[in-house]
């Protein structure tokens, strides 16, 4: 009983709109409904390899998010390692807290703060101009910049979520293995090398493993709130074209297909993935 409202929330919001998977397969046209509109079969998803656009997004999505998986898997191991050094618990504790801060912040302030901050009369630009003297750039409006640009601000928002988990790896470790090795003469990056990293290991290998799932997932409120017409060339993402194309176009249909699309890709990573941890990590969820 008491789970029945979450379930029925569940089923109403979750499974009942999953009816409208149906327009992927149809020419859907809203004043004729799902009932009435032509079934056109799999030429909706054909028109995803045929449209440059489509395909520019699909691209963007992949190099994107493969970026965001890497870097926010190296930056927040190499900072918990740097963050578990410190001695001094005050320090620790406010750096902690400085860097997990943003992750509370949502994506429209934080693009609000970056387009005061990277526009071209904001703060950086009149730096770089009075004091270097270099012409005011861009960012959000050129697309060789755009990617970094969305790709640092991301690690930004999210390392220090990412990092307390590795921190709690570290806690855990038992302080024996790091009194014999130093009895065995081993200096600081020694007791990292080969006591640190190799128990840190196994939640590695699995939160890179679970991270092949959002190959696909390159972040839409980022994106949609940071990107523009000039850089739809390297920052328009599948989720971006998905919501032109069918809630600003009218293409319902082919929209509903890129999506079904991106989903049963990324539900077939999903299950690569799992299989994988449980066989490099014995990692399972139930």
């Amino acid at each position: 009983m008491l789970c029945l409202p979450a379930l029925v929330c569940v089923i109403i919001f979750s499974y009942g709109p999953m009816v409208g998977l149906l327009m992927a397969f149809e020419d859907y046209k809203p004043w004729q409904g799902i009932s009435g509109s032509a079934w056109i079969g799999l030429d909706n998803f054909k028109r995803i390899f045929d449209y440059e656009e489509s395909t520019q997004a699909i691209y963007n999505t992949l190099i994107i998010a493969v970026i965001k998986i890497i870097v926010g898997m190296i930056v927040p191991i190499f900072m918990a390692i740097l963050l578990s050094e410190i001695r001094m618990m005050g320090v620790k504790k406010s750096i902690q807290t400085l860097v997990y801060l943003p992750h509370f912040l949502s994506w429209v302030t934080i693009a609000g703060i970056m387009i005061d901050i990277l526009g071209l009369d904001g703060s950086i630009n009149h730096m770089l101009t009075h004091l270097f003297g270099i012409k005011p750039i861009y960012f959000l409006g050129d697309p060789e910049l755009f990617r970094p640009t969305i790709i640092i601000s991301d690690l930004w928002k999210n390392f220090g979520f990412s990092m307390i988990v590795y921190l709690a790896v570290i806690t855990g470790i038992d302080p024996s293995y790091y009194e014999a090795a130093e009895i065995d003469g081993a200096t600081r990056r020694q007791q990292i090398r080969h006591v640190t990293l190799p128990s840190m290991l196994p939640m590695i290998i699995v939160i890179a493993t679970l991270s092949l799932g959002n190959v696909l997932d390159a972040g839409f409120d980022q994106i949609f709130n940071l990107y523009n017409p000039l850089v739809y060339s390297t920052g328009d993402i599948i989720d971006t074209y998905v919501y032109r194309s069918s809630l600003l176009n009218g293409q319902y249909g082919f929209g509903t297909a890129v999506g079904l699309f991106k989903s049963l890709v990324s539900f077939i990573l999903i299950i690569i993935s799992y299989r994988i941890a449980y066989k490099a990590a014995n990692y399972k969820i139930f």
